[in-house]
This record gives structure tokens, sequence and C-alpha cells, in this order.
């Protein structure tokens, strides 16, 4: 059974940085397509970052483009997201998945909170 589980959001003020971390039980992250998510309240789930194994290429939501920053370490089976120049927008829920994501595979998620 594949369970991801996502960590770092927390709270930041306007301008700030975190770094999420998506980890992996139950199969390898190394030759899947791994995408990051976010809901913000009252809002449906997003697209924000995806990261294709196959070719190394990235893809970002144009909200987050030149802020955000998909990655992984195979040898840690974890993929990252790196969050610069936060802003109050980007308040929200955060997940990651496969891409196009699985519905069995959605984890608990990490809260993060921008402050102006």
């Amino acid at each position: 059974q594949v369970q991801l589980q996502e960590s770092g959001g927390g709270l930041v003020q306007a301008g700030g940085s975190l770094r999420l971390s998506c980890g992996a039980s139950g199969r390898t992250l190394s030759y899947v397509t791994m995408g990051w998510f976010r809901q913000a309240p009252g809002k449906e789930r997003e697209f924000v970052a995806a990261s294709i194994w196959s070719s190394g290429i990235t893809n970002y939501a144009d909200s987050v483009k030149g802020r955000f920053t998909i990655s992984r370490d195979s040898t840690k089976n974890t993929v990252y997201l790196q969050m610069n120049s936060l802003k109050p927008e980007d308040t929200a829920v955060y997940y990651c998945n496969t891409y196009p994501p699985r519905a069995t595979y959605w984890g608990q998620g990490t809260q993060v909170t921008v402050s102006s």
C-alpha cells in the first residue's frame, strides 16, 4: 500500500520561504512523475508543480512560476517543493501525489499559512 507523507509546512511572513517534503512508503518515486497540489479554504484543489521522472522536466502553475521549485532525491525517496517569495495567496494545504494524481494516494497534506 502506497502512503505519501507531506511535511514542512508552517506559518511564514510574506516574502519568506519554506521547503516542503514528500516521503513515500510502499513504492519508489524514482520512476514516477510526481506533483504538488494545494487547496485553499473554500477553493478546489489545484495543480502547483510537477516533475517528470523520465526527462527531468518540471512544470509549474503560472501563479508560482519563478518562485517555487520542485525537486527530488531518489536516495531518500523524497520529493521537495522549495517555496520562495511567498504571498498570502499561497496559503493552503499542500499535497503531493503522482501526476496525474491517484485518488488513493492523497495524504493529509501540510498546512502553509502566509501572513501579510
